[in-house]
């Protein structure tokens, strides 16, 4: 499964124009984010256990902080049920960290069955950890129809 979930992203990657910088680590930054919403999508818990630090925190686009064991939670309950990721940006912080920013069209389930934004900023912050690049962080914020 977690051969399909690289192929697909890198498929997609290559598909979808992106501004990176860094070379092949904003590619592969960007092949890892669109793996990770992939996992949730596809309700693949283990694979997001290989993709997450273990003190992952994402702040939901409702403004409150959740952890690894229920961002995987809610991905396993199927709240992702589908999304299109765009305009993804890579900016390298050191060789260890990079922050990777997109848009993205998001249909899910948030709290209490309320509806999330349909359409979010995300930024996720990605450290590497020995070979592998592990998203630490990320953080949602909901985009109003002004903007």
């Amino acid at each position: 499964m977690i051969r399909f979930v690289i192929a697909s992203s890198l498929l997609f990657a290559l598909t979808c124009p992106a501004q990176t910088t860094g070379g092949g680590v904003g590619t592969a930054l960007i092949a890892q984010t669109q793996a990770t919403a992939l996992a949730q999508k596809s309700r693949d818990g283990e694979a997001l256990k290989r993709l997450l630090t273990d003190d992952f925190q994402q702040v939901g686009s409702e403004g409150k902080l959740h952890d690894k064991d229920e961002f995987i939670g809610d991905a396993k309950d199927g709240k992702l049920t589908d999304y299109t990721l765009y305009n993804l940006k890579v900016l390298p912080v050191d060789e260890n960290a990079a922050v990777v920013t997109y848009d993205a069209v998001i249909h899910m389930i948030e709290g209490d069955d309320l509806l999330a934004p349909r359409y979010q900023h995300l930024s996720d912050v990605w450290v590497k950890q020995g070979e592998q690049w592990r998203l630490r962080f990320q953080q949602a914020t909901a985009r109003r129809p002004i903007d």
